[in-house]
């Protein structure tokens, strides 16, 4: 844009602004920005661009992440090409040291408007307004001149959205509230910008209740990748959801976030893939993207790699036990002992602070000695105290205490550890409730994440083919597993099996596009493959194949010779068992014939079975009953 004089081309009547007393009256336009003594006397480059009307605006496009359709625009603003402040973070920090927000804001709001409305565009009109120039601008009046101005330009309060941009945090809360209502009343909506970016505020989302809400681009950039993402997002579907909000997606860049925010249910979307901004707003998103929001498939989610929480010490048993003070006797803590047949240590407590452990069998075993009570009964117990006991908050993760059970001073796991609430003691725990517990939070974390290949579990197995159910797309369940894997395990060890188990899952990977096709581990050799791409049967039997000779690899050379070992069966009979091989069975899902995940599983788990039995590599269902053997 070479001469950007030209936009008082498209000022409208009612933008030539001029002076007036502290009085408003409706009738009169918003307070000219250029009156200002400011702008006026101003000598730093903003005051000079807003004394020139240099600055312009361009449009991005909002779409429906639904059908790809373009729902609004944000109107951005910017200086002269070339500039020093021709992106809008310099123009703001000008406007920062220049003393000219409220001048500045005016001026996007006024410049964009009078361009929009000089293209006689109908759609939704985003406009960027800081919380403190909106409440300044509605005590001095303005905003019944910026409607004047719409109504001038033909431009209908319903399609504006004053989009609140968090610069710094809202110094009035309940202020801001009383002007939203003025806003809402006039008919214009509203929206937060860059919610999540640690500015934006909850309680401003639940007292303004926008109509929109526009993610950070922090929070969707690279969401196929990354599940703490998406799961921050999923917890922002359920907030607007409760405050009738419709989210925006900003950031998006790239087909695979497009296709999960799309899958997600994000309603509207926006970046550089959908559209660049730009001097005249657009009639249709770009091809990229449009190709992508057709493309019916689902996406693969970014599954947490320790979705399972591993647990607090809430969930033990604690044991309300009683304790014994710094002072008591050996004789007092034995009379505790005898009245707790079951305890296995007492806490020694000052006031509410717990401060050593005594063992049960270790004080015990002196006191019944002889003479003990005679000559140390009276003395003080804190002569068998561990004075350095293992103590945690009752909120404190189990994973915290799995050093109990490593720890070269087994007293820790013998005496157990002291709970406490909040500094305070609440009772005691045992070793062996430590172990069960550790034990069932890591069987709980393998349903999420195998704990060696790091592959979904069994749950996000069952949610994934439970979304390409509801989808109604067809797809290919796949359930593989390893053929004489238990005599290869059994012969060269469980370091070696866990090998060709990686081993396998690295060719499941190799062989699915991480966009369509989704793999799961389900536990031991069992693998299930949940295929979208057209290819899936080359890439099954690309995965038998290299599995076959990649595996000959981890056997030793007189195996590799012999074609497998001499091993005992699982009945104890040795015989002669094959170099480990892999079966797949494949069932081609249809959503009329199944409305479960477990259907699923069931049916591709006949597969696998009659691939193994038949001998057969690939064993393909077409149907519930017809069955296609390969290679």
């Amino acid at each position: 844009m070479n001469d950007l004089h030209v936009l008082t081309s498209f000022l409208p009547p009612v933008a030539q602004f001029h002076a007036r007393g502290s009085r408003c009256a409706a009738s009169e336009p918003l307070t000219p920005v250029l009156s200002s003594n400011a702008v006026r006397r101003g000598r730093g480059t903003l005051a000079t661009l807003l004394r020139r009307k240099m600055l312009y605006p361009v449009f991005q496009p909002i779409a429906s992440l639904e059908d790809g359709s373009i729902y609004a625009h944000e109107a951005l603003i910017r200086g002269p090409e070339g500039s020093a402040v021709h992106t809008p973070d310099k123009l703001l920090h000008a406007a920062e040291l220049e003393n000219l927000n409220f001048e500045f804001e005016n001026q996007c709001v006024l410049t964009a408007m009078a361009r929009w409305g000089s293209l006689r565009e109908a759609g939704r009109l985003f406009l960027n307004i800081s919380a403190d120039a909106l409440i300044q601008a509605l005590a001095q009046c303005e905003f019944e001149g910026l409607m004047t101005m719409a109504n001038t330009l033909g431009i209908s309060p319903r399609m504006l959205v004053l989009e609140i941009t968090e610069y710094e945090r809202v110094a009035d809360m309940d202020q801001l509230a009383v002007a939203v209502r003025q806003i809402r009343a006039a008919g214009v909506s509203l929206a937060l910008d860059d919610f999540g970016d640690g500015r934006s505020s909850l309680r401003l989302w639940s007292q303004i209740k926008p109509e929109f809400v526009k993610i950070d681009k922090y929070f969707t950039k690279d969401i196929s990748q990354y599940a703490d993402k998406l799961k921050t997002i999923q917890a922002l579907q359920q907030i607007a959801a409760i405050f009738g909000t419709s989210l925006v997606a900003e950031g998006i860049e790239t087909e695979e976030d497009l296709h999960v925010l799309r899958d997600l249910g994000i309603p509207y979307g926006q970046g550089y893939l959908l559209g660049r901004p730009a001097q005249v707003p657009r009639f249709q998103i770009e091809p990229k993207a449009r190709v992508t929001l057709r493309d019916r498939s689902i996406a693969v989610f970014p599954e947490m790699r320790r979705t399972a929480s591993a647990g607090s010490i809430s969930r033990l048993a604690v044991i309300k036990a009683p304790t014994v003070s710094p002072s008591a006797t050996n004789d007092e803590l034995a009379r505790v002992f005898f009245s707790h047949p079951k305890l296995h240590a007492i806490a020694v407590v000052d006031e509410v602070r717990p401060v050593a452990i005594i063992n049960r069998t270790t004080f015990m075993n002196e006191y019944s000695k002889l003479y003990y009570r005679e000559i140390w009964g009276q003395k003080s117990c804190m002569s068998h105290a561990n004075l350095e006991p293992r103590v945690v908050e009752r909120n404190h993760s189990v994973d915290d205490l799995v050093g109990i059970l490593t720890s070269d001073d087994q007293r820790y796991l013998v005496d157990g550890f002291i709970v406490t609430d909040n500094g305070r003691y609440e009772g005691m725990g045992t070793g062996e409730q430590l172990v069960r517990s550790v034990t069932e939070t890591r069987i709980e974390a393998a349903r999420h994440a195998n704990p060696l290949t790091f592959l979904p579990g069994n749950i996000p197995i069952s949610q994934h083919i439970e979304r390409l159910l509801a989808s109604g797309v067809p797809f290919v369940a796949c359930y593989a597993d390893l053929n004489n894997f238990k005599p290869f395990n059994d012969q060269y060890g469980y370091w070696r099996g866990d090998e060709m188990i990686r081993l396998l899952a690295s060719l499941c990977q190799a062989h699915c596009d991480p966009r369509r096709d989704f793999v799961g581990h389900v536990g031991g050799d069992d693998f299930i493959l949940l295929y979208q791409s057209d290819n899936w049967q080359m890439q099954c039997e690309a995965i038998i194949a290299e599995f076959a000779q990649q595996a000959q690899a981890l056997f030793d050379e007189t195996a590799r010779a012999a074609g497998g070992i001499q091993a005992e069966d699982r009945h104890g009979v040795p015989r002669f068992f094959p170099l480990t091989t892999l079966s797949i069975g494949a069932v081609i899902i249809h959503h009329d014939e199944f409305t479960n995940a477990e259907q699923v599983a069931s049916v591709a788990a006949r597969a696998k079975h009659d691939a193994k039995t038949s001998e057969k590599g690939l064993q393909i269902r077409i149907n519930k009953g017809m069955l296609l053997s390969i290679l």
